[in-house]
């Protein structure tokens, strides 16, 4: 069996894990946890990286501090993952679907300002597959609107777009260390603040809606609770692990792209043959090969393919059923225009295996790709 997914493991990560035990200190916010929000910072640039326990968290802690409240609408697509919706429903917030361009799989960004209304208070730009949304045109249209610009960057890590690093450019934004990702600690996250005006608050949401981080540092003689908040802080064995990760990101980030190269280079001929279509990455992306996916004909081929590829013990998957067209996204939330390209695209795409360690197997995919195409 060749699966879609095999988690990587450096080398260090017990040893990390072992040295927090040998600290006396397994509870968020020791050592490796300020390791990892240090490094965060200086990578991306962000005013403030605080470790979370999964992206979902950050992306909640992202929707307080927005202050989404009942009725409030958010901006984002279709074609993500719950917790992009999940987040802002939770406060009251209105998810306002909009289609996703054909090239990226990314928010069109020449929808948004059509989607929104007095009632609109946030975008949120999804970079699908690691590729950069185009942040320019977003942030144009939300500092026009007087709007929060909130980056889900769950695939983004070590990607950039003009030169920025995602992460780096909207108010705030959310990193995922979820094992299916690029660098990974099992479950984990990080919000993102770039807007100084949150460093503070986000601390004390982060704590439980306690000033404990101040106490710490010694700016208060006590600490106590000043605010909403909840228990997004990861453990300091996760913080362990994910150090181990992030001391080899720019090699890890190599590899995984010395992986996707392979897989674009074999699969022109059948693009060109009209049998699929490859990934599409603008001249002012780079990205991380997050994934690596192809676009079949419809939904039956899908289907087929998916099937064929796992009576040959090779794990391939589609991706994300649209929001809009789920329970809760009927119930709760809105779409603006028609969501052509999110249904289509949606039905069309399949993802191939692509982890560290897959290289000695890859020709073996390719083949049984081809022969199934």
């Amino acid at each position: 069996m060749i699966p879609f997914n095999k988690p990587y493991m450096t080398g260090k990560e017990l040893w990390y894990v072992s040295q927090a035990h040998a600290n006396g200190h397994l509870a968020g916010d020791g050592v490796f946890t300020k390791k990892c929000n240090s490094w965060l910072e200086h990578r991306i640039g962000c005013k403030k990286a605080l470790l979370t326990h999964s992206c979902t968290a950050a992306l909640e802690m992202a929707a307080i501090l927005a202050q989404i409240g009942p009725g409030d609408e958010v901006i984002m697509p279709s074609y993500t993952f719950v917790s992009t919706a999940n987040a802002f429903a939770l406060r009251g917030g209105v998810p306002v679907f909009v289609d996703i361009r054909p090239d990226t799989f990314n928010i069109d960004e020449a929808l948004i300002e059509a989607a929104i209304t007095p009632k609109t208070k946030a975008i949120v730009a999804v970079h699908y597959a690691g590729v950069g949304c185009e942040m320019d045109a977003i942030m144009s249209i939300a500092e026009r609107y007087g709007l929060f610009v909130i980056e889900d960057a769950a695939q983004g890590i070590m990607s950039t777009y003009k030169g920025r690093p995602l992460g780096s450019i909207g108010h705030l934004a959310a990193l995922s260390f979820h094992e299916t990702k690029n660098i990974i600690s099992g479950e984990g996250g990080a919000l993102l603040v770039n807007d100084v005006r949150f460093a503070e608050q986000a601390e004390i949401i982060r704590e439980k809606g306690t000033n404990r981080s101040q106490f710490f540092r010694g700016q208060v003689d006590k600490y106590t609770w000043v605010d909403f908040g909840s228990s997004y802080l990861p453990s300091e064995l996760i913080a362990a692990f994910l150090w181990a990760q992030i001391e080899e990101a720019d090699a890890l980030t190599q590899r995984r792209l010395d992986i996707w190269d392979v897989y674009h280079a074999n699969f022109e001929l059948l693009e060109k043959q009209g049998k699929i279509r490859r990934p599409i990455i603008p001249s002012d992306c780079v990205h991380n090969a997050h994934m690596y996916y192809l676009l079949l004909p419809d939904l039956d081929k899908r289907t087929a393919f998916i099937n064929a590829l796992r009576q040959k013990g090779i794990g391939t998957v589609f991706h994300y059923v649209p929001l809009d067209s789920s329970p809760m996204g009927e119930k709760w939330g809105r779409k603006s225009g028609a969501l052509t390209w999110t249904q289509e695209l949606s039905d069309r795409l399949v993802r191939l295996p692509l982890w560290l360690g897959l290289e000695e197997y890859q020709n073996e995919v390719i083949q049984h790709v081809a022969a199934e195409l």
